[in-house]
């Protein structure tokens, strides 16, 4: 990374560059430079997990893209752009008074307004992008989605589980096929920071113009297996879903909620199998808790399973 900073002249030869954590797709450090500090983030072709995972690498400038376009709408909620050069952006470096939303709640420091914040931002940005064609055509970016999202998460979890398998590939199919709003991609606690009322959203690499309930269903599923693995913690969390998704609805609006809620919810039950058994399983969980969640999905997952989120929570948590 020093290499590829000093040769577009970002940096200096007395720059300091330390390497940040979190995540398995990119490299980013912390540059320090004539008393400045930054941010600079370069996409990998080779994820760094067990399974064979690669993804085009000019995906950064769709995050580069994603933070720009979003930021018109949601400006304090994302990182401002500083540059952008070949193979790499940078950004502006927050500051440690951020948390990570992930991390809070592993260590049983979850706040339920957090899941509202999340829900306005994020159907602040669905709203905004909903059927608009301009974003649309710059967002096409279906086949980094198929890479990073579709295949390591759906299609290779269902040749995991042969018995479900036809079903993770419909719903692949279908959800590769409704385009009607952007997304993130890779809306998920590890991806936020917080700071009392205010909530930034980083690592954006996956956006597409796509299906939203992949979004929910994204958010909504970390929230569910941090219950799982904090039972003394679910009716905090299922609060904290309750929050967002009231939030999400009042930003989005009432019909467009409603023609993306049966998905969302349905898909929920594929994610959770997928976080267990597909290309970037979560690493908290114990194998007591996974061998729940495979037994509850393999219970309950047929082709006209059509829960709701309130059938989930009472499945899953008795709740």
């Amino acid at each position: 990374m020093f290499q590829l900073l000093r040769d577009s002249y970002e940096i200096t030869d007395q720059a300091i560059l330390t390497p940040l954590t979190g995540g398995v797709s990119s490299d980013i450090v912390l540059v320090e430079d004539q008393g400045k500090k930054w941010v600079a983030k370069r996409a990998l072709e080779k994820l760094k997990v067990i399974e064979n995972w690669c993804a085009d690498t000019n995906r950064y400038i769709t995050e580069y893209r994603y933070l720009q376009t979003v930021s018109k709408w949601v400006p304090s909620a994302v990182p401002k752009i500083r540059s952008v050069g070949k193979g790499y952006f940078t950004m502006e470096y927050l500051g440690s008074g951020y948390h990570n939303w992930k991390q809070l709640m592993l260590t049983e420091n979850n706040n339920e307004k957090w899941g509202a914040k999340a829900g306005e931002i994020m159907g602040a940005i669905h709203a905004n992008s909903w059927g608009n064609q301009e974003i649309k055509v710059l967002f096409e970016t279906t086949q980094n989605f198929e890479d990073l999202r579709i295949e390591p998460y759906l299609r290779f979890t269902g040749t995991k589980h042969p018995s479900l398998q036809s079903q993770f590939n419909q719903l692949a199919d279908n959800i590769k096929n409704n385009r009607w709003a952007l997304i993130h991609g890779d809306f998920s606690p590890k991806n936020i920071l917080v700071q009392n009322d205010q909530m930034i959203i980083l690592d954006c690499e996956v956006a597409w113009y796509g299906d939203p309930s992949f979004d929910a269903a994204f958010l909504i599923n970390h929230l569910i297996l941090k219950a799982i693995h904090q039972p003394n913690l679910a009716k905090q969390y299922i609060k904290t879903i309750d929050l967002f998704w009231l939030a999400y609805e009042n930003a989005l609006g009432d019909n467009k909620t409603k023609s993306i809620q049966k998905q969302t919810a349905r898909l929920l039950w594929f994610l959770m199998l997928a976080r267990v058994d597909g290309k970037s399983p979560v690493e908290y969980l114990t194998e007591t808790e996974k061998n729940k969640i495979r037994t509850l999905v393999h219970q309950h997952l047929t082709p006209n399973f059509q829960p709701t989120f309130e059938q989930t929570f009472k499945i899953l948590f008795n709740h």
